[in-house]
């Protein structure tokens, strides 16, 4: 039997397929569309920056002008009313021909070339570290270098101090010296004069000076000491850098040339009309400049501070003080000239009154000898035979005239009372003649005094320019001084001895 079809509705839609079947299959389409776009953008992306991806909400043709615009040359306004074209600041190689300048590009993934890369990034990290550590090396080895020169320059000044407080305690022996050699006077002139209280002044001041001095060394020799442990901390971290570059042949001055610095610690730097040179880096513990070489750079750096300020003062000491001691033994050598020539003066007065007083001794003991030829004369002869007629007193004329009342003659009574008077005269001429004569003796005897005291102050005065010449030494004045002493004068070695 004949099938019947039933009549198709006409449609506008003249496909056969089923609508889910054609919606499926499109369905499939865009997600592998959209996969295919998805993979490729992520492929490319990952070669890329962060900064280059696509905005999803910038249409297609427009991401390239965005991306491109930060790069563009920006224009800017001068005072005058013109423009001047700058590149955008950041990272980048700038294109001068095509006005821009691209940021720096970074990849998110390794490149084919990544293990060389990586090697070539650790080679740059170990030469930076080596860098690192011989530029630290040179920064400690110029330290040490500075600090030896200053230890150099503190020995020298010790040197010089040693040799000033040297020249005080020979001087001090020298004025122990005069004081005895002085003490050998005699008793008269020992009374206490201007010349003892310089002395005794100079003593005093010889005492600060030395106080002063030796204050000076001890402070030297402890930052001496100071400053030698710096240096061997400075040579000890300058090995442990040198450890990472041995093997390297570059100068360590090149090293600070190339870094712009000629010393560390930037005292004794010359000022050069070049760029100051790279930064003090901070300490790292695991990097080459460690708290350790810091820490010793900065030791270094303040003794060298304090020591040059401890120089300073030790050579303006040692100046004051040589001037000091000059001018006090010139003040004490020319108050014991002023001594010596008062002494002269006084010792020329004494031996013009001794020969004024020897003419009158001489004066009086002669009339004294007269007198006493006058005296006897008048007391007559010695013996009878010696007599002569006139000398009698029973002569005839006087014994005519002795007959007489009244007629008493003084020739007798007269010739008593002369030879009398003479005697009074010869003991009062013989007694100032004793006192003339003493006289004469204490003026002798302080005449002897004043030129002993004379030759001692010559002799402590040549005594104090000779042993204060730079040649005589401490250990001779000691000796001086410790075997020989003026109020003990020397045994004299006899004759027997001698000629043994």
């Amino acid at each position: 039997m004949p099938v019947l079809i039933p009549p198709v509705e006409h449609s506008q839609d003249t496909r056969v397929g089923h609508p889910a079947w054609r919606e499926a299959t499109r369905a499939l389409a865009e997600e592998a569309h959209q996969l295919t776009d998805r993979c490729g953008q992520e492929a490319v992306t990952m070669w890329q920056p962060n900064e280059s991806v696509r905005d999803p909400h910038v249409a297609h043709h427009l991401c390239r002008a965005a991306y491109i615009l930060p790069w563009r040359f920006r224009v800017e306004m001068l005072k005058g009313g013109s423009t001047m074209e700058k590149p955008p600041p950041g990272e980048g190689v700038t294109l001068w021909k095509s006005k821009m300048k691209p940021p720096a590009w970074h990849a998110r993934l390794p490149l084919p070339m990544h293990r060389d890369a990586r090697a070539l990034q650790t080679a740059e990290v170990v030469q930076a570290h080596a860098r690192g550590a011989r530029l630290t090396a040179a920064r400690l080895g110029r330290a040490q270098h500075q600090i030896n020169g200053q230890l150099r320059l503190l020995q020298r000044q010790r040197e010089a101090t040693d040799r000033r407080l040297s020249e005080v305690r020979k001087a001090l022996l020298i004025n122990q010296q005069s004081v005895k050699l002085r003490g050998y006077r005699p008793k008269s002139e020992t009374i206490s004069d201007k010349a003892d209280s310089m002395l005794t002044w100079e003593k005093e001041e010889l005492k600060s000076m030395k106080r002063k001095m030796e204050t000076d060394m001890e402070k030297s020799e402890a930052l001496l000491k100071t400053l030698a442990s710096c240096r061997d901390a400075l040579v000890f971290c300058c090995k442990e850098r040198l450890q990472a570059v041995e093997l390297m042949n570059q100068p360590l001055d090149k090293v600070l040339e190339q870094a712009g610095r000629h010393s560390w610690v930037n005292i004794s730097r010359v000022p050069t009309p070049r760029t100051q040179g790279l930064k003090t880096p901070p300490p790292d513990p695991v990097g080459t400049y460690t708290p350790e070489c810091a820490t010793a750079l900065y030791e270094a750096k303040r003794l060298l501070m304090e020591s040059k300020d401890t120089l300073l003062d030790m050579a303006k000491n040692e100046e004051d003080i040589r001037e000091q001691q000059q001018q006090i033994s010139d003040r004490v050598c020319a108050s014991l000239a002023q001594k010596m020539r008062e002494t002269l003066e006084l010792k020329d007065r004494l031996n013009m009154t001794l020969g004024l007083m020897r003419g009158t001794i001489h004066r009086c003991t002669k009339f004294n000898q007269e007198m006493y030829i006058t005296r006897g004369l008048i007391k007559g002869p010695l013996s009878k035979s010696h007599l002569e007629t006139r000398e009698k007193l029973d002569r005839p004329l006087v014994r005519m005239y002795q007959r007489h009342v009244g007629t008493q003659l003084p020739e007798a009574a007269r010739l008593a009372q002369g030879t009398d008077k003479l005697q009074r005269h010869i003991s009062h001429v013989e007694k100032n003649l004793d006192e003339l004569l003493s006289m004469r003796k204490k003026l002798t005897w302080s005449f002897n005094c004043k030129k002993i005291g004379h030759d001692v102050d010559y002799s402590v005065v040549r005594l104090r320019l000779r042993q204060r010449h730079p040649h005589v030494c401490y250990e001779q004045a000691q000796r001086l001084v410790n075997d020989w002493d003026p109020r003990t004068p020397p045994r004299v070695k006899s004759n027997t001895a001698i000629t043994k």
